[in-house]
């Protein structure tokens, strides 16, 4: 079993950064791939961003690519995301998730098993 809390969410004016971090409990937090989904008001929830159990490797949805950058410390069970560029469309309630497939490459909602409560983020123009 895992349990994931985000923090780092707030309100921010477009153009600006924010840096979100999960903090996950449980021994087998290496094995797992990270990921973070976000999901605006009326809208499906959406793939951001995925890392490997290693942190070697990851993906991007088109969307963010370039702006963000996904990461992890396995010696302190954390998973990050370095939002820079921030833009009004990014404004969405951002989830982490976990999965216990150590690679995760397309993002499907359904390959994650464990998820955290969200955290609000807010662009402004």
């Amino acid at each position: 079993q895992v349990q994931l809390v985000e923090s780092g969410g707030g309100l921010v004016q477009a153009g600006g950064s924010l840096r979100l971090s999960c903090a996950a409990s449980g021994r087998t937090f290496s094995s797992y791939a990270m990921g973070w989904f976000r999901q605006a008001p009326g809208k499906e929830r959406e793939f951001v961003a995925t890392i490997n159990w290693s942190g070697i490797r990851s993906y991007y949805a088109d969307a963010v690519k370039g702006r963000f950058t996904i990461s992890r410390d396995n010696a302190k069970n954390m998973a990050y995301l370095q939002m820079n560029s921030l833009k009004p469309e990014d404004t969405a309630v951002y989830y982490c998730a976990a999965s216990k497939y150590g690679t995760v490459v397309d993002g499907t909602v359904s390959a994650f098993d464990y998820w955290g409560q969200g955290t609000q983020v807010t662009v402004s123009s």
